[in-house]
This record gives C-alpha cells, sequence and structure tokens, in this order.
C-alpha cells in the first residue's frame, strides 16, 4: 500500500512538474474534446485543447456538428511543412463568414500540431486550419494552436502534395470524408 501511494505520488508529481519543464501538461483527452477526421486517406484523430483556445474549439465543435467540413478538401498541402484544409470553396479564398479572434499561446508547432490559418490580420481565422507535418517554430506564437493529432499521422502524411510553385496549391486534392466529435457518436 505504502509502495503504491508513493508511485501514485512521484507520478502525479512528475505530471505536474512538466509545465515548468516547458512541457505540455498530460491531460486525458474526453470524448466532448476529441475530434475524428474521416479523411480519403484514413482516421485522424485530434485532441481538441479548449484549454489553449476556447473559443476556437466551441467555433470548431460547432462546425463539425453542422457538417461543415463533409466533404471538405486539403487545398494546400506543403511536404515536410503542412496540410491545409476547410475551405469550403477549396480555393483558399472561403471560410464559415464568422472570425475569431486570436487566441495565440505559449504552445509550440510540432508534428501534429492543428492550429487555425488565418490571413493577415491576427484576427481573421474562421474555419480553415492546417496540421504540422513536421516542427514550425516559425509559426509560434502567431497561430492560435487549438489541437494535436493523437493517431492517424500517417492519414496526414498521405495526403496529395501540391506543387511548390503554386505555393502547395493541390490538384485533384484529397478530402475530409466525414467530421465528427467522438461523444456525438453513439
Amino acid at each position: 500500500m505504502l509502495r503504491s501511494n508513493l508511485s501514485r505520488r512521484a507520478v502525479l508529481a512528475a505530471a505536474a512538474s512538466l509545465p515548468l519543464l516547458g512541457l505540455p501538461a498530460l491531460a486525458a483527452a474526453t470524448p466532448d474534446n476529441t475530434l475524428v477526421l474521416e479523411l480519403s486517406t484514413g482516421p485522424v484523430v485530434i485532441e481538441l485543447r479548449p484549454d489553449l483556445a476556447p473559443k476556437h474549439v466551441a467555433r470548431i465543435k460547432e462546425l463539425v456538428r453542422q457538417g461543415f467540413y463533409n466533404g471538405v478538401v486539403f487545398h494546400r498541402v506543403i511536404d515536410g511543412f503542412m496540410a491545409q484544409g476547410g475551405d469550403p470553396t477549396g480555393t483558399g479564398m472561403g471560410g464559415s463568414g464568422v472570425k475569431l479572434p486570436r487566441e495565440f499561446s505559449s504552445e509550440k508547432h510540432r508534428r501534429g500540431t492543428v492550429s487555425m490559418a488565418r490571413a493577415q490580420s491576427p484576427d481573421s481565422a474562421d474555419s480553415q486550419f492546417f496540421i504540422c507535418f513536421s516542427d514550425a517554430p516559425n509559426l509560434d506564437g502567431q497561430y492560435t494552436v487549438w489541437g494535436r493529432v493523437t493517431s492517424g499521422m500517417e492519414a496526414v502524411d498521405k495526403l496529395r502534395k501540391g506543387d511548390s510553385s503554386r505555393n502547395g496549391v493541390v490538384t485533384n486534392p484529397d478530402k475530409i470524408v466525414s467530421a465528427y466529435i467522438q461523444a456525438d457518436k453513439k
């Protein structure tokens, strides 16, 4: 009994110290904060981070529940950098029509980070988002991080890449077949 209590305390103390070390805190994703993207290349599971971006997460959930992302393509995919989707027009110019204020954080853009795309204005995010293929420290503190891929990064890696001479715009792009919040799937 004493040994298991010591072990439990040691684990809790170690987990509590992660933010002090500059590492993300351990948090279990709940079904209400788990987004599943069924891509044409396979399923992707994303842990939503309302602790970092509550307004963005609430809006993503709203759009997902409306079916907004179903059938939407990844219109811009730059090999080794990121895959961008969320534009219902597939051109990179469309959105839902609701702008979101910035919710920048100290969270790093690493492989699997899901962040909101935007125009020049920091408060212009709408429905477009991107998933990082690799670490992108040049984006840190400039884009709102709202999630991270917890499984299925291989499906993201398989997305058709765009032509570098066209800033990653994809011809015949892969799509989000369907998107849902895990808690809603019964």
